[in-house]
């Protein structure tokens, strides 16, 4: 079974990559950049996730471009949903990618965060999947939570302090 799924980082795909192998999935990544900000934060993660692969052999798809205006201006006066606009458009975008890919399934490595909020996204993902044609696996990666962080220092990957958008960043800094 063929699975494509979203990553967000190379921190957050150890576990996820290795979950999904051992349940036979035949896994490739496609790493979405719009929401990351600002661009120098976006090279590093592409960076850390382009070594990473490397090294377990995963076939990754980059996202072409770099939005970042297209984002903000989505988002912009609605600031307190940007979380949902956010996993929206990564969800959307992947499904439609599997879709074309003639995948059985995708999902994301949002679902391994502990910050992240697992009945949106599920729901969110089981709609869209709905509506594309290609169905959400919905799988708790927050198990392998410490083991991930375990190894992302181990191998001395770039590891980031916020989700990723600019207001992300201004929440985990600004005191």
């Amino acid at each position: 079974m063929k699975i494509l799924l979203h990553i967000c980082c190379a921190p957050c795909a150890i576990t996820t990559v290795k979950t999904l192998r051992m349940e036979n999935f035949d896994v490739m990544g496609f790493f979405y950049k719009n929401n990351i900000h600002p661009y120098m934060e976006c090279v590093k993660r592409q960076e850390a996730l382009q070594s990473y692969a490397d090294r377990i052999d995963l076939t990754v798809i980059y996202q072409d471009g770099y939005d970042v205006e297209g984002f903000l201006q989505e988002v912009v006066f609605r600031e307190s949903d940007r979380c949902q606009y956010c996993y929206h458009e990564r969800l959307k975008t992947t499904a439609l990618m599997a879709k074309r890919g003639k995948f059985d399934y995708f999902s994301t490595t949002l679902l391994y965060s502990k910050l992240q909020k697992h009945d949106i996204i599920q729901s969110m993902g089981e709609a869209i999947g709905q509506s594309v044609g290609v169905p959400f696996f919905y799988y708790d990666f927050r198990s392998g939570w410490k083991e991930g962080i375990e190894t992302s220092k181990q191998l001395e990957l770039y590891r980031q302090q916020y989700c990723g958008c600019i207001y992300s960043e201004k929440e985990r800094y600004f005191k």
